[in-house]
């Protein structure tokens, strides 16, 4: 006997965000999200998002035993944007059941249903920030902190029950030089001078550059990306904050590039993350008891996350992304960083890949959010 139990009290929540440790407890390839970040998700105080976002927890019980969770996510700002009545399903964790993921999944089909929706997709986040895409392949490779790990089982079940594929992405590992190659520091002078930018996160903190840079960060971001699959953009100045909150945690500048230009406008950024895998998984994602692991790993890290690149449409072909990857990649070989792993890339978006490719890549996994109408899935 299956039954789906929505998320109201506070012991639900505990079980919903403690979940997945208990589904992954010996996958050495899943990294565990935050767990305080993950609570907040359902306050309406501490998570700025759901004043956009109705947001609501499911935990599947099979004969008394908790053995999976979804969350339903209406992003109504992306149904205004894209004119479609769409539901999003999140935090999605279950067995290998083809009935308990039906279960589930009808449950936030049935949510949405309820308040006029006619389709559903993912898994997506609140934002593309958070974590978003299911893994089809590279399974034998452990999740960066920006993405979740699944099973082989997920996508299976998810096709099976007719979901159809829809937006898709790649990850990539990235080979690093031995070397420093001065031709892209000729470049990257070449390109400075013509336009007039420059570099400014080497001689500024985290907390001068949050001050001085987050407005910009989040225009160029959104100009940047507002083309892609179900890109929903960050206005609203406490989800800003709280994006910035989370990145501030775990940024090094020798490994974060911003280029100002003559009118003292953002022309781009990259952000090159410490990875800080290894101490969320030792301590099960709690923030406190892996405190000094993390700051280690910050400070002098042996792998790092490439995270996010972004140029003003303006800057599109002016080679802003030479300047800034110049700049990461000596830090990445001066500080002799082991592994460079970049997180998704949508397969469509070659532009984002080219600009990252700076030395031998290879795709090491690919991901991808489903979609399918109500209707269908709840009369299968």
């Amino acid at each position: 006997m299956i039954e789906i139990k929505q998320v109201k009290t506070s012991r639900d929540i505990s079980l919903f965000v403690k979940y997945p440790l208990k589904l992954y407890k010996d996958c050495p390839y899943y990294v565990p999200s935050v767990m305080m970040d993950e609570k907040n998700n359902f306050s309406q105080r501490k998570n700025p998002n759901l004043k956009d976002c109705d947001y609501q927890g499911f935990l599947a019980y099979k004969d008394g035993e908790l053995v999976g969770r979804i969350a339903a996510l209406i992003n109504w700002q992306e149904i205004s944007i894209y004119g479609e009545k769409v539901i999003r399903f999140s935090r999605f964790e279950c067995i290998d059941d083809l009935e308990v993921f039906k279960a589930l999944l009808s449950a936030v089909a049935e949510y949405g249903k309820s308040r006029g929706l006619e389709y559903m997709h993912g898994p997506w986040g609140f934002n593309d920030t958070d974590r978003e895409g299911m893994l089809t392949y590279g399974f034998n490779l452990r999740s960066t902190y920006s993405t979740n790990y699944y099973y082989p089982y997920f996508h299976k079940n998810v096709e099976a029950l007719g979901f159809e594929p829809e937006s898709k992405w790649v990850e990539m590992n990235f080979g690093i030089p031995k070397e420093t190659d001065e031709r892209s520091a000729r470049l990257s002078e070449m390109i400075m001078k013509k336009y007039g930018v420059r570099e400014v996160s080497d001689t500024l903190s985290v907390k001068e550059i949050l001050e001085r840079y987050g407005d910009a960060f989040f225009d160029t971001f959104n100009k940047a990306y507002s083309h892609l699959d179900g890109f929903v953009p960050i206005v609203d100045k406490g989800m800003q904050q709280s994006v910035l909150d989370q990145f501030a945690v775990i940024v090094n500048t020798k490994y974060i590039s911003i280029i100002i230009d003559k009118d003292e406008k953002m022309a781009g950024f990259g952000i090159c993350l410490p990875s800080i895998c290894e101490p969320l998984q030792k301590h099960g994602g709690k923030l406190l008891p892996a405190l000094i692991s993390i700051l280690k790993a910050i400070k002098t890290p042996r792998e790092l996350e490439m995270a996010l690149i972004a140029v003003r449409p303006e800057y599109k072909n002016a080679g802003i992304n030479a300047i800034m990857i110049d700049k990461i990649m000596r830090n990445i070989i001066a500080d002799g960083v082991e592994r460079v792993e970049s997180n998704p890339m949508l397969e469509s978006n070659l532009s984002v890949q080219q600009q990252w490719k700076f030395a031998d890549s290879e795709i090491i996994k690919r991901r991808q959010t489903y979609k399918i109408k109500i209707g269908d899935l709840l009369n299968k």
